[in-house]
């Protein structure tokens, strides 16, 4: 079997049992299980959540997203080898540290195979929560042009590019496109500040204005606990972005907590501590591979450009890149997760077959 066979770049096709259309995203898919599945299941594994508590599979891919496109390689590359598995590895392990510590809970119920989260349903709050503790990527591009206010924020004059921020930043932006917001454009990945979401906490799926203090505190204590375990791995946490949503405990509460993933190469950027300290920046996230596309097509404006999506889908499409840039993103990809959770990450060679094999055998959701 080849490399390429064993990759998963296909996840929104598996024989999983649902009433409902299968919802993939960039790098992941989402199965609504059935009423009655989701009952079954909630009793037979005693998860600790209300009985009619909607749950889902969710299943990650290996493909690699950036500048808002799926990327491929020759010899039928259609992701990242390892990529999926590490993702999730890297999740589960800043989810448990932030459960143990008393932060808050997450999305997951259970891990039946590396590529597979049992999630619960979740309210999203609308907000990516983004945390910035170093001044780089679109942040500097954007400095560099002369601007000093960011999500309501007044950087001072004189930063240098990569250097440290006097304090950790909270950037938000919207989460999808939100409408009827006074202040907020009607688009996606829009920046907003901090007031615009105390005036329109409902309009963001807050259910109440105290909330956004208790988002804050939780980025600010998720960031500082990732961020604390990555300097001992000689790691610096550079940026990150987390998400939010609310569930229902089983004293019938509502309550927030973390979801989607965190802490991740590709929701983060994360730098070689010995490396940054010698003057020098080497990327162990996707950020890396942003930075090549970049220097890899000769028109770089068309990645950074908004306005020129449609030239940057066709580029996308029509430029398979080279095996190796692939496998040196897939040897990032495994030795930070390895770092990360100390433990070794087992590749699969065939993790679709895998999947429906174990959701057959122990979760009997295979129609």
């Amino acid at each position: 079997m080849s490399i390429a066979d064993s990759i998963l770049s296909v996840n929104d096709d598996l024989p999983i049992r649902t009433e409902l259309p299968v919802h993939s995203g960039k790098v992941r898919s989402v199965y609504w299980l059935t009423e009655q599945d989701s009952r079954r299941l909630i009793e037979d594994k005693a998860y600790p959540v209300p009985i009619d508590t909607p749950l889902a599979i969710m299943v990650i891919s290996d493909r690699i997203s950036a500048f808002d496109c799926i990327w491929h390689g020759k010899d039928g590359m259609l992701g990242v080898p390892g990529k999926g598995a590490a993702l999730n590895a890297i999740s589960n392990h800043w989810f448990t540290l932030f459960k143990q510590q008393g932060l808050a809970d997450s999305h997951i119920l259970d891990i039946p195979h590396p590529f597979v989260w049992i999630v619960q349903k979740a309210k999203p709050v609308m907000i990516e929560a983004i945390c910035r503790q170093y001044i780089t990527g679109s942040m500097w591009r954007a400095y560099e042009k002369g601007e000093r206010e960011f999500c309501g924020i007044v950087l001072e004059e004189g930063l240098r590019q990569d250097y440290q921020l006097a304090n950790l930043l909270m950037t938000p932006s919207t989460k999808g496109i939100l409408k009827g917001i006074p202040d907020v454009p009607e688009a996606d990945d829009v920046n907003i500040s901090r007031q615009n979401i105390l005036d329109n906490y409902s309009a963001f799926n807050f259910e109440k204005q105290s909330d956004v203090a208790l988002y804050e505190k939780l980025l600010t204590e998720g960031f500082a606990l990732i961020n604390q375990s990555l300097a001992e791995l000689g790691q610096v946490f550079v940026d990150t972005k987390f998400e939010f949503g609310y569930v229902k405990g089983l004293d019938g509460n509502s309550k927030l907590i973390y979801m989607d993933e965190v802490g991740t190469p590709d929701s983060s950027r994360i730098w070689d501590a010995h490396q940054y300290s010698q003057g020098r920046v080497v990327e162990n996230s996707k950020e890396g591979f942003r930075q090549l596309l970049l220097s890899y097509f000769p028109e770089p404006d068309i990645l950074l450009n908004k306005e020129r999506m449609p030239e940057r889908r066709e580029l996308a499409k029509n430029n398979a890149l080279p095996v190796e840039v692939l496998m040196q993103i897939s040897k990032t990809y495994i030795e930070i997760a390895e770092k990360i959770t100390g433990t070794p990450l087992l590749l699969n060679r065939n993790p679709k077959a895998e999947i429906i094999q174990i959701l057959q055998d122990d979760y009997q959701l295979i129609d």
